[in-house]
């Protein structure tokens, strides 16, 4: 017989479970939706006035959300907090509500302005201390004007040599970034002068190539690595020419215009490498008379030798009393040479060197242009002279024979 159930299915307990029952999962709410829900800021269950706190904005750049998340509209009927009340714990909390505007509207600030005067140098230099939320206004500096004289190719303007004048006032970086654009006016300004003064170096020797303007023109920049003279800027603006620019191993024309005088037409070999020092000493060695031809030429005495006597014992001694040249010579005989040599004077050099000052009335201006190129064609023989020393364009060994021919008279006559 089948077993009777003793326990009916309806009193039949269920199965205990140790599991929670799953929490309902929050629906996803725009920002919108949560701030319709607010209703107010102040806790409606609070009997005995508590202070309300109120919320702050976290970032300026949620203008819209936050205004809608203040709710000061959306408050509802059944509320304990009154319109009374509000203006209570707004008046509590004045400090706190004035950082936090209505509707999220960001007050403005205005910030004390700061004009720049021209004595207030202290403004733009290195560590200059202004007051917190200082606004400094700097007005975009301009070029001078050119005033009567205009800017031409063929001179050089009387703003370039102002500008250069104030620039070895003030050589500093920070002035010169404020003065740009007159640097850049001035740098223009002698770039198409010395474009000008190319076409006059070409003229007069044959052997220099018409080469672009950036290949003969300095920059105004110092090398103030090994120098003891911190200033970053030369004070002057510079060109040099040659068979391969201002570089290379040839000798060299070059001009400078500076203010105050320091304006300079010359050439020659400045500082030269022992190869080529070599070659002009072995050179005045053996044939003593081609540089003193050379250094006795009627425009070279004229210009660049004080005008010395038709001499070439004084006009070896004059030029070797240069400072350009002088300044540098060995106090004794060079290796390899006696000491009581005849040419000693000519073997101590290290530089050779000739140049002339010339005057700011004679750079600045529509003459300027010729007198450069009437000093460059003077220095064309000395030129010459350097350059068939040091890079010859003839074989040498056409000219061996007479080479030791020379050679064995004056080693006779010392």
């Amino acid at each position: 017989m089948p077993r009777k159930m003793t326990k009916s299915a309806s009193t039949s307990t269920p199965r205990s479970s140790s599991k929670r029952p799953a929490q309902d999962t929050p629906s996803r709410q725009s920002k919108r939706a949560r701030a319709a829900a607010r209703k107010s800021y102040a806790e409606p269950d609070t009997d005995d006035g508590d202070e309300v706190t109120v919320k702050k904005a976290v970032s300026a750049t949620d203008g819209d959300d936050v205004s809608e998340a203040f709710g000061f509209d959306d408050a509802s009927d059944g509320e304990a907090s009154s319109e009374s009340e509000q203006e209570d714990v707004t008046s509590d909390e004045d400090g706190t509500s004035k950082k936090a505007t209505r509707r999220g509207k960001s007050t403005k600030k205005s910030l004390p302005i700061h004009k720049k005067s021209v004595d207030e140098k202290e403004l733009w230099k290195t560590g200059a201390k202004l007051a917190p939320g200082t606004q400094l206004i700097i007005k975009k500096p301009k070029a001078r004007e050119a005033g009567d004289t205009p800017f031409t190719d063929e001179t050089i303007h009387p703003n370039t040599m102002l500008f250069l004048k104030d620039l070895a006032a003030n050589n500093d970086r920070q002035w010169l970034k404020l003065h740009d654009p007159d640097f850049r006016a001035a740098f223009q300004d002698f770039t198409t002068f010395t474009e000008k003064v190319s076409e006059k170096v070409v003229e007069a020797d044959e052997l220099i190539p018409e080469l672009p303007v950036k290949d003969v023109i300095y920059r105004i920049y110092r090398d103030i690595r090994f120098s003891k003279d911190p200033t970053p800027y030369k004070t002057y603006f510079s060109a040099a020419w040659s068979r391969t620019g201002r570089k290379g191993p040839y000798a060299h024309y070059y001009v400078q215009i500076q203010p105050g005088g320091g304006s300079f037409v010359g050439g020659g070999f400045w500082q030269p490498e022992a190869a080529t020092l070599a070659k002009l000493r072995r050179d005045i060695d053996r044939k003593p008379h081609k540089i003193k031809n050379v250094l006795n030429n009627t425009d070279i005495r004229r210009v660049f030798l004080r005008d010395v006597a038709d001499n070439e014992k004084k006009a070896v001694q004059a030029f070797t009393n240069l400072p350009s040249n002088k300044s540098n010579a060995l106090k004794r005989h060079p290796k390899g040479y006696d000491q009581n040599h005849i040419e000693i004077e000519l073997l101590r050099l290290r530089n050779f060197t000739l140049g002339t000052k010339v005057p700011d009335r004679e750079v600045v201006g529509p003459g300027g242009l010729n007198r450069v190129a009437e000093l460059v064609a003077c220095l064309v023989p000395f030129i010459s002279y350097l350059n068939s020393v040091v890079m010859p364009d003839e074989d040498p060994s056409d000219s061996s024979e007479n080479d030791e021919d020379d050679e064995d008279s004056n080693r006779g006559e010392h």
